[in-house]
Formats: structure tokens, sequence, C-alpha cells
């Protein structure tokens, strides 16, 4: 069963289609790579997923978990276990890396402050974070503040989890790390669609790959079928 769906999804700015009548699905616990050329629509598809853009007017529809969430603010499509990371992290810069979680924890149940530090706590210490619970978000290392954006994210306890480029500055032996805590996060029952440019992270990691191009599906298919694509290899590798 399909957790998420778009349906002939277009959105344009201006003169510029951004997404070209786009469906695509995403099934539960299923990991899916979003890839593409810069520009080809990849962040506007999380953009309309999450509620932050909207379809142009009778342009498409988003499902998730069978209802149309097709318009909804972006808080509401969170709270029903949408949950996104943003190219750059954007904590609380003022918060604690604990608090930074517990906010989130509070957003998704409310209830009392020392209840959610606890339930961040839970999340920190899966996200290997628990030592860097008390420093501040700017001290903290790149694929550290990375990791506390995925927390924050986890805290609101989705379904899933869509991942805008969480390895894009990393080192090999991060990105190594960085795999298998998605995995790992996979493991409890959550979906996820991560757009990446490092090839070598999407194929390793996901199920199956889409690929978009100028704003259209150019192809879709399990890793090994989209690396051998001539049409991807020619868009997105720049090469016959």
């Amino acid at each position: 069963m399909a957790v998420l769906e778009l349906r002939n999804v277009t959105k344009k700015f201006g003169g510029v289609t951004a997404l070209n009548n786009i469906s695509l699905s995403v099934k539960e616990n299923e990991i899916v790579g979003l890839i593409g050329p810069n520009g080809s629509g990849k962040t506007t598809a999380f953009n309309i997923i999450s509620g932050f853009l909207k379809p142009d007017s009778d342009q498409g529809s988003i499902y998730f978990d069978g209802e149309d969430i097709t318009g909804l603010k972006p808080h509401e499509i969170c709270m029903r276990g949408v949950g996104r990371t943003f190219q750059i992290p954007k904590p609380l810069e003022s918060f604690s890396v604990l608090d930074n979680v517990a906010v989130a924890v509070l957003a998704k149940k409310g209830g009392a402050p020392s209840r959610a530090r606890e339930e961040a706590y839970q999340v920190l210490k899966f996200l290997g974070l628990l030592d860097k619970a008390y420093m501040m978000p700017p001290n903290l290392t790149l694929p550290d503040r990375k990791r506390l954006e995925v927390a924050r994210a986890l805290a609101l306890e989705p379904r899933l989890l869509l991942l805008d480029e969480v390895l894009a500055g990393l080192t090999p032996s991060e990105i190594d790390q960085a795999l298998e805590l998605i995995k790992s996060i996979n493991e409890r029952g959550i979906a996820i669609m991560m757009v990446e440019h490092v090839m070598r992270a999407v194929m390793n990691v996901s199920e199956r790959v889409i690929v978009l191009n100028e704003g259209r599906k150019i192809a879709e298919g399990p890793p090994t079928e989209i690396s051998q694509n001539e049409e991807v290899i020619r868009v997105y590798l720049g090469r016959t």
C-alpha cells in the first residue's frame, strides 16, 4: 500500500514549469531515492508534499495514507505523519540540542516539558547525539547539525520522512555512517524519500529510484536498472 501518492502534479513559476504532470508514490516502509540535475524539480516536489507550495489550480493531487492532503498547511501535513529535513539546517540556535528536539515533541504531543525532554533524550540516544544534548547548535560540526535536523523530524513521529540532501558536504566515512542511520530509521517502520546528489549513497540504500529532469519524470525503477538507463546517464551524468 502506498503511504504517499502524487497524482498528475504540475507546478509553474511564471513561465518556468518546475513540475510537469508528475505522478509518483512511496510504499509503506520503502526507501525511495529522488534524483536529477539541479533545477529538475526535486525540492519543489518536497515543498509540495510538505505543504510549503501548492500544485497549480486543478493540476494534481497529493494523498497521504489514502487521504487527500492537497492544500493543507505544512503543520497540518506534519501532524498527519510527514516529516522533513531541509538542505540547510535551521535549528533554534538559542536552544540547546536537547530543547530543539523537545520543542518538536511538544509540537506533536503537547504535555509537560519534562516529559518532552525525556522523549527527546531517547531520540538523541538513537541518533548518537546524547553527548551533545546540552551543546548549542552553532557549536556543532556539520554532520551533527544534520543529525539534529533529522532528530527534530523524528521527534514528530513521522510515518514518512523526506530527507533533503542530508549527505551533502559529508566525508565518505561520514556518508557511510549516515547511510547506516537511514537504514536504522527505516527499520523502525518509517518510509523514506531522499533527495541526494551522492549517487553511490542513493544506489546503496534505495529500493527504488525516481529520476526527474526539467520537471518531468524520465525514469523509475530499481537502482541497477536506473544506473544503466541511457537517458538518465545522458541528462544526469552528462555523457552517453
